[in-house]
């Protein structure tokens, strides 16, 4: 069995860059660093979000990626030696996939105590940052690979190296994988979405979004009777 590991520590400070004619201010390329990293509620030392509406915040403090989808994107792109930190995850994970991760689980990494929130939804950025293409953020996402997002319950530092101590989770909660699965493919399904609902500490704007959606599938079920 493969331990849970924190390979590697990944920021970048939001800076201008030329997008298809102008310019656009993003975090996405981060850089690995060594050394402890010093990790608040809203982000990591020397880490930053540009656009504070979609990314950031204490439900989406930190996010993570699994080392695991590295060959398979690889593969994809036929190309190789992608470094730590090419999706902009802050932190590539080894161990931990979207299939084995429930919302609200808790993990110990280092001093810090964090919080699995929900997966991540790609904007054009990640097409910026991977140079594959205006379609690689809807190909990203009918992957089901899209990591996960995490709340910081207890700051502290963390480092490249460091294990990943599973402390708490709850079998009422949906995986990662399973919430990428009823987002995708089963939004018109109200019993999915109760399920999803269910989860412990789902993040705020989530709950928000899909209390809407199950509003609509129960009313286009009801038309249907």
């Amino acid at each position: 069995m493969t331990s849970m590991k924190l390979l590697s520590v990944n920021v970048s400070l939001p800076q201008p860059v030329r997008y298809k004619g102008r310019v656009i201010t993003t975090g996405i390329f981060k850089q690995p660093v060594t050394g402890r990293v010093a990790l608040s509620t809203l982000n990591l030392a020397g880490d930053g979000q540009a656009d504070r509406r979609v990314h950031g915040g204490r439900d989406m403090a930190v996010y993570a990626y699994p080392f695991e989808h590295y060959e398979f994107w690889q593969q994809e792109l036929n190309r190789s030696g992608f470094p730590y930190g090419q999706f902009g995850e802050n932190l590539t994970l080894q161990g931990l996939t979207e299939a084995s991760t429930r919302v609200g689980d808790l993990l110990r990494v280092g001093s810090a105590l964090l919080q699995v929130t929900q997966p991540r939804v790609p904007c054009y950025k990640l097409a910026l940052r991977m140079g594959a293409g205006d379609d690689f953020p809807r190909h990203f996402l009918r992957s089901g690979r899209l990591g996960f997002y995490l709340r910081v319950l207890e700051p502290g530092e963390v480092g490249g190296g460091d294990s990943i101590e599973p402390t708490q989770s709850d079998a009422r909660s949906v995986t990662i994988a399973e919430f990428i699965d009823i987002y995708l493919h089963k939004s018109h399904e109200p019993d999915s979405i109760r399920r999803l609902l269910a989860s412990r500490d789902l993040g705020t704007a989530w709950r928000g979004q899909l209390e809407r959606m199950l509003q609509r599938a129960e009313a286009t079920s009801e038309r249907e009777r």
